[in-house]
């Protein structure tokens, strides 16, 4: 396993946990409805639609050239926000040795 596999699985495994623990705190809606009370909030919110947008317009334009399908991982974007990109750079990185030996 490379590095930035286990880099990957750690930051999931830690994001998880944060959202583990802010889910059983406040629950889903909890965790959008500050972003909705003063305009720093808000523009947090923006800023993550933002980021997460361009990561989902990153995803389907590397997929085409990875051979990796992207929509799974965009729909797991939407629902689940960073969780999308971070296991679609696993998939990525699964799929790397595989795009290496056949290169070979």
């Amino acid at each position: 396993m490379s590095t930035r596999f286990l880099v990957l699985l750690m930051v999931i495994v830690a994001f998880g946990v944060l959202t583990v623990l802010a889910l059983a705190d406040v629950g889903y809606l909890g965790i959008l409805a500050p972003h909705f009370q003063s305009f720093g909030e808000g523009q947090v919110l923006a800023d993550l639609v933002i980021a997460l947008s361009l990561a989902c317009f990153w995803m389907v334009a590397d997929g085409r050239t990875s051979g990796l399908n992207p929509w799974p991982f965009v729909v797991l974007t939407l629902l689940t926000g960073s969780f999308g990109p971070l296991f679609y750079l696993v998939a990525r990185e699964l799929k790397a040795p595989a795009r290496t030996a056949a290169s070979h």
